[in-house]
């Protein structure tokens, strides 16, 4: 295969990056130690979990801080610093048992610079927090199912009770997220705001250094508690992380070695280094090994259907039928071939992505008919192509070659589409505010129950107080979800999930475009790195051959 020559203008501009990185050392970790390097081309805003909102800062934060739980690569929930817990009948008190050999990082913020034991006291605090509006924590919508009064109580050193005001399942799951990882209280008093760049937690990984935009260095936590068949986490002695913005000059640092990881694939050298059919490049294999699988994330059309929005009526699309329709008018599997190199699942499925427990292959909702798509059109009325008002798409200039695909597809049923490209940030304050009445969106999952993906249909959470950009309101849908909020057992949950996503799915309010994947590709020297469907980067299991 021959590299184009952008490829190689490309990497002139890493060869001058790359000195201006070699000149920045800043925190020498040492050529006899194994460090683990990658790049992180969107940055890091904060080293704080309380504002872990994004997938940079939550990889950083999660190398540093930990909480009461944690999820293994198959997305089981686990103890953590919590050894066990338990809940109550009635599904609205949690009671956790800690472990006793948890301590904080060594820091200046402690009187004698020694990291002390981890107590319940912490949590509360920790929790508290992140409830606070006065420090405007991302993840204080954690929090909102704990009951009013008294939600977080430490019994003693070990035991921690919390509080919910309802009964909430998916409750455990949403402690294992960054945002829920323990604080010292004496280091948010020593640095202030000063905390998101000089972090304290109980992690692997203990803070070594940080110039904003260049580098991070995290160095091993020789204090750390896990243990592997006997053998003290983590096996790395550092991480390493740069801030290259351009992605191609990064993939340049990667296939030569400075680097030892990459996640997902930039457009610029997607075909350099993927097949059509989604493989790895065979002249790669001897450097690096390429990783997927299926990411919680799920990419859409949303569709206002508001019967009370003038915005909603202006559009053909609040008729059922032709939203029916046009989920039917396009090749879903042609689209991933040939846009996406076939990485993605197509979404004929349904709202729920695949690896999300409650994913089930054999319910295919909408396929490619076309010929269905003309007889629902027909049946709503429209005689001729001409007397159906056009469609406007609003969407991001990132997916604009999805969008025109979707548009020349549909118009072979006779249906015109126009496309209107917006910023993101505007985009996302019109979705919110219901004034797109159809527009491109997608959903990752912040946790591993199919609750995060069916709460955005829930009437209740019309947005802009909730996700529900669609304002999709269907009474029995809604029945369905408080009865699964009331079910403790995962397996009658998800038989009442797909209960709702049929309701969903015959209404239409979306059309699914496909479910993205994990892609991950890391070098053959290194080992341990894994995936998981919610793509978060573990590293304290990771380990290198030695150079």
């Amino acid at each position: 295969m021959k590299t184009s020559p952008v490829f190689w203008i490309h990497y002139l501009f890493f060869l001058i990056l790359s000195a201006l990185f070699s000149c920045t050392r800043g925190f020498d970790i040492g050529e006899e130690n194994t460090v683990f390097r990658y790049n992180e081309a969107a940055n890091i805003s904060s080293l704080d979990p309380a504002f872990a909102r994004d997938q940079a800062t939550i990889w950083g934060t999660h190398q540093l801080f930990e909480g009461l739980l944690q999820l293994d690569d198959q997305l089981n929930l686990l103890p953590c610093i919590a050894r066990s817990w338990e809940v109550s009948d009635d599904g609205t008190t949690y009671r956790f048992i800690l472990r006793k050999d948890v301590t904080f990082h060594d820091d200046p913020c402690f009187p004698d610079g020694e990291g002390r034991r981890v107590m319940a006291d912490d949590f509360v605090y920790s929790f508290d927090r992140i409830k606070d509006p006065a420090i405007a924590s991302a993840g204080a919508w954690v929090f909102n199912y704990t009951a009013d009064r008294q939600p977080f109580l430490a019994l003693d050193d070990t035991t921690l009770i919390i509080r919910l005001a309802n009964p909430f399942p998916p409750f455990p799951e949403l402690l294992s997220m960054p945002y829920c990882a323990v604080v010292p209280y004496e280091a948010i008093a020593f640095y202030g705001s000063g905390f998101r760049e000089h972090p304290v937690g109980t992690g692997p990984f203990r803070f070594g250094y940080w110039k904003e935009g260049v580098k991070l260095v995290l160095t091993r936590n020789p204090d750390y508690f896990e243990r592997e068949n006997g053998v003290q986490l983590p096996y790395l002695d550092a991480v390493a992380i740069t801030f290259l913005a351009d992605k191609q000059a990064a993939f340049l640092q990667f296939v030569q070695g400075k680097l030892d990881f990459m996640s997902g694939i930039d457009p610029s050298y997607k075909d350099e280094v993927l097949t059509r059919n989604g493989e790895l490049n065979a002249k790669y294999s001897n450097l690096f090994q390429m990783i997927s699988q299926p990411y919680l994330n799920t990419e859409y059309l949303g569709i206002l259907v508001d019967s009370t929005s003038e915005k909603a009526k202006e559009t053909p699309l609040h008729n059922i039928l032709i939203r029916q329709a046009v989920n039917y008018a396009f090749d879903r599997r042609k689209m991933i071939l040939y846009l996406r190199n076939n990485i993605g699942t197509p979404g004929i499925y349904g709202m729920i992505p695949p690896g999300m427990p409650g994913f089930d292959s054999s319910r295919i909702y909408f396929d490619y008919q076309p010929e269905l798509a003309r007889q629902l059109i027909q049946k709503a009325g429209y005689k001729a192509s001409e007397e159906i008002p056009a469609i406007t798409l609003v969407s991001t200039s990132d997916y604009l070659d999805i969008c025109k695909y979707i548009q020349h597809e549909v118009s072979e049923i006779g249906i015109d589409l126009e496309i209107e490209v917006s910023p993101p940030a505007a985009m996302r304050e019109m979705k919110a505010m219901a004034k797109i009445p159809f527009f491109r969106a997608s959903w990752i999952a912040d946790y591993p129950d199919a609750e995060n993906y069916l709460s955005l249909f829930y009437t209740p959470n019309f947005s802009p107080r909730g996700p529900n950009y669609t304002h999709y309101s269907n009474i029995e849908y809604d029945r369905l979800f408080r009865k699964a909020m009331a079910l403790h057992e995962i397996s009658e949950r998800i038989d009442t999930y797909h209960k709702m996503e049929q309701v969903l799915m015959s209404d239409a309010p979306v059309v699914i475009l496909y479910y993205d994947m994990v892609l991950r590709f890391v070098r053959n020297d290194v080992h341990g790195v894994g995936g998981n469907p919610m793509n978060l980067l573990t590293l304290k299991r990771v380990y290198k051959d030695k150079r």
